[in-house]
């Protein structure tokens, strides 16, 4: 399986593993699977820090380098799809995240339920 996952999935999986339920956390550890982690994810990181919205006192890209996680870009596909996409979710790193999952047909995964609105695979 593929698996996008979200930022806050990406800090728990970090720092907060409780979080996670056993299912997730099996899915995120499962050697077959691919999970991804979007410059989109790494972006929303810095931007919420440098406004003082959230302390990251860690190295993300360390960090997702260390948990076997793999990097994925956002790409002009994932624009083009990023534009067709109906207003459920209001927030641009939410809806950049799910343009990629749909472009790339990846299994999502987040907490977040108004992914749930869109036509993507949630994990």
């Amino acid at each position: 399986m593929k698996i996008l996952i979200d930022t806050h999935i990406f800090l728990w999986a970090l720092g907060n593993v409780s979080r996670l339920s056993a299912e997730r956390r099996e899915a995120l550890e499962m050697p077959t699977n691919t999970v991804y982690v979007s410059v989109i994810s790494m972006a929303e990181l810095m931007i919420k820090a440098s406004v003082g919205k959230l302390t990251v006192n860690f190295d993300p890209l360390d960090g997702a380098k260390k948990s076997g996680f793999e990097l994925i870009d956002f790409s002009c596909p994932h624009a083009i799809t990023l534009g067709t996409l109906p207003l459920h979710h209001r927030d641009p790193f939410d809806r950049m995240l799910i343009a990629q999952a749909i472009t790339d047909h990846l299994y999502l995964m987040t907490d977040d339920e108004a992914f749930k609105q869109y036509e993507c695979k949630i994990a």
